[in-house]
């Protein structure tokens, strides 16, 4: 399934602000994103339509099962490089910004093997 960048990011904030807050709404995203509320509206109504979110009658977002999982394989990523970024040495800020980069770039089969390689169960 391909996914832009961007829609990850989003994804990904409305999982990590669910797990925080419990309930999700787009201005909550907006300022975990550092983005405008249109950006963050504009996002959502492309989300809903690829069926990656809902909306409730409350306004909160609720991701799909098809949107929890791409939320939760991009955060895996996310925290697998800063873990690894910081015990290389890099400081954890530059750490976060990297691995936030790092996260879209390597597919899923790849990021799979490498997180074999480096953490064994």
């Amino acid at each position: 399934m391909q996914i832009l960048r961007a829609s990850e990011d989003y994804l990904e904030a409305i999982l990590i602000l669910h797990m925080k807050k419990g309930t999700v709404r787009s201005v909550d995203v907006a300022r975990h994103l550092g983005v405008s509320k249109p950006s963050v509206c504009h996002a959502v109504a492309l989300l809903k339509d690829g069926g990656f979110l809902t909306m409730d009658e409350d306004f909160s977002l609720c991701l799909t099962d098809v949107g929890r999982e791409v939320a939760e394989q991009t955060y895996e990523k996310h925290c697998f490089f800063t873990r690894q970024l910081v015990a290389a040495g890099v400081d954890p800020q530059t750490a976060e910004r990297e691995a936030c980069r790092m996260e879209h770039t390597i597919s899923q089969r790849s990021f799979e093997l490498l997180k074999g390689a480096v953490e064994p169960e």
